[in-house]
């Protein structure tokens, strides 16, 4: 979501800023500004939309200083205007912020009271006013940044610069990400180690409740009960942060060609060196466990609804999976003997870390499936599995989600093994299957130009329809809202035996239907469903091996023939073309493929 970057430096700090938020725009926003201080006082700079307009801004009104923090703005309250923007000023003080103040309107009318006026619509205006008074009442930055933390509720990451301190930052956690970085004479605060990465590669981050007071010097880290506290300092690889289109269009298209070598590499990190065993943890154990709860948000989810079908089927292991913003609203009992599994590609996404916190102490085991390893949620996690998928740029999740799918068909190996469910020569046939998944992805890839000219046609549709059965159904899900994040179409995923039952009153011939159906032993009832959509007129696009595609018979309006898999992990390869299909109708439409409008790559808060 929102970007948040500081730097106490050497040089010039405003364009090191902007270079660094540039490197956090994948993450959404709607506006930016940057904030310093030179020869002792604050100034700022404001812009709505991308952060060429700041750049424009700076070169016609330069903001000199060699401390600042800056801020990329994904709008909650209040619209997308440079009032709104961030940085906040209030008297000698300057913040910006991640998150929510669930009580801004309690502090507002509060500070009202005592004649502050305020220029925007947002919470964050409040906790710039409430810093302010409190130095105006005569306490130190320090002590009125403090005073003002304990006031605040909700969720937040702040930076706060003050007028008169040019070697002064104060960072504080709540809730959102927060790290600092070391330098050589020099410090860094980003909420995304990748925003500092070309400045530093040591980072500090912060824990839950931390705040920090920091200088050229170093920083002073304390807990949420006001106690020094001594966070290690990590190392992070640079070339795990370099964000780079590699001759591609977009990140997107990259990051869809980039499946088959990312997906072999996790494969190759949870096999045996032969890649005929499994090599996961030894704290993965499941012959103890009754029950696994999966919990997740969006594209993720999907994920989970996939791989509670091999769980349950291959496992015999029974699974729940929830939306994480509903999870711990409906306080769902949970026991000892149960595990729980929460999947985030970010790793920071906030209804998903309230969700494992409400799990903490109620289960046997929390397990986190992330693609960042330092992120909150594996870092509060019993076990957290990386899912190797490397730096992902665009909003709409692709590489993740099949290498979040590859490591959860993985685990559902393992709890079959664990609770003897699989013979040893089963297993084997089954690892096969995963390890040719790279190679057909690369022939899906190849059917890139066929793909491109289906879109064509699905953007003229303002209404589509996904089906699958199965594992399949859940993949029908994320396709839906793979293509209605990017092209903007109403697009809908079902069921295919749900046709029936209410969505087939859509059925026209302006309605075209995908249906995600390989040759398994649930597609004689899906060309059933297929029929009843082709008798109503409506355009039935077929996703399926040869001997669906013939199996189907005539009337599809078209078919892609995907080459054979094992039905068990058909979802991982049929991923491929649904990201497809998204992506070339984005293009077809003219869209935002990377960032498209109202949203966000990390939602951090709820």
């Amino acid at each position: 979501m929102c970007g948040i970057v500081g730097v106490l430096g050497n040089h010039e700090v405003a364009p090191l800023i902007l270079e660094a938020l540039k490197r956090l725009e994948y993450r959404g926003y709607d506006s930016a500004g940057i904030a310093t201080v030179n020869a002792g006082r604050l100034d700022r700079r404001r812009a709505v939309g991308k952060l060429v307009h700041l750049s424009d801004l700076l070169v016609h009104e330069p903001l000199p200083g060699r401390a600042g923090i800056g801020h990329t703005r994904w709008a909650t309250h209040g619209a997308a205007t440079v009032k709104n923007a961030h940085p906040h000023r209030a008297g000698k003080v300057a913040v910006v912020h991640n998150g929510i103040i669930e009580n801004f309107h309690e502090l507002r009318a509060e500070l009202s009271a005592k004649g502050a006026v305020f220029e925007s619509e947002t919470d964050t205006e409040t906790v710039a006013m409430l810093a302010a008074l409190f130095m105006a009442e005569g306490l130190d930055a320090r002590t009125a940044a403090v005073r003002t933390l304990g006031r605040l509720k909700g969720a937040f990451a702040l930076l706060f610069l003050f007028d008169g301190e040019d070697d002064l930052m104060i960072a504080a956690r709540k809730g959102s990400p927060l790290a600092i970085g070391h330098g050589d004479g020099e410090m860094f605060v980003g909420s995304d180690a990748i925003a500092l990465a070309p400045m530093t590669d040591r980072i500090t981050y912060l824990e839950e409740g931390d705040y920090a007071f920091v200088t050229r010097a170093g920083a002073q880290i304390f807990d949420a009960a006001g106690h020094r506290a001594n966070r290690a300092t990590v190392l992070i690889q640079l070339d795990s942060t370099r964000i780079e289109k590699g001759g591609y269009k977009h990140f997107m298209a990259k990051e869809i060609a980039e499946q088959p070598v990312v997906i072999a590499g996790a494969l190759t990190h949870y096999l045996s060196a032969e890649g005929d065993r499994l090599a996961l943890p030894e704290a993965v154990d499941f012959s103890s466990v009754d029950r696994v709860t999966m919990v997740a948000c969006g594209t993720a989810s999907y994920a989970c609804h996939v791989a509670k079908y091999w769980f349950e089927q291959i496992a015999g292991l029974p699974v729940d999976v929830d939306i994480a913003s509903e999870f711990r609203y409906r306080e769902p009992p949970l026991s000892p003997t149960s595990w729980a599994v929460f999947v985030s590609q970010s790793g920071e996404t906030a209804d998903t870390l309230a969700a494992l916190r409400y799990a903490r102490d109620k289960v046997g085991k929390i397990v986190s499936v992330v693609n960042v390893q330092t992120s909150s949620i594996a870092r509060e996690s019993d076990l957290a599995l990386p899912i190797l998928a490397g730096v992902e740029v665009g909003v709409a999740s692709t590489k993740a989600f099949t290498c979040q799918l590859t490591v959860l068909a993985l685990l559902a190996l393992k709890a079959a093994q664990d609770r003897g469910r699989l013979s040893p020569a089963t297993l084997a046939g089954h690892l096969a299957a995963l390890r040719s998944l790279p190679g057909l992805m690369n022939h899906v890839q190849g059917l890139n130009a066929e793909i491109a000219a289906i879109a064509g046609k699905l953007a003229e549709a303002q209404d589509i329809l996904f089906l699958g059965r199965g594992a399949m159904f859940p993949l029908a899900l994320e396709g839906a809202l793979k293509l209605k994040e990017i092209s903007y179409i109403h697009a809908e995923g079902y069921a295919s035996g749900e046709l029936k039952h209410g969505p087939i009153a859509l059925i026209d011939r302006q309605v075209p239907v995908i249906v995600l159906a390989p040759r398994d032993h649930l597609f004689d009832k899906t060309v059933s469903n297929m029929q009843e959509v082709m008798a109503r007129q409506g355009k039935v696009i077929l996703i399926s091996d040869a001997a669906g595609v013939a199996a189907a018979g005539d009337g599809v309006w078209t078919a892609l023939t995907m080459p054979q898999v094992d039905p068990m992990f058909a979802p991982i390869l049929y991923a491929v073309p649904a990201q497809l299909l998204a992506y070339h109708t984005a293009i077809a439409k003219g869209t935002d493929v990377d960032q498209p409008r109202n949203l966000a790559k990390s939602v951090t808060v709820e």
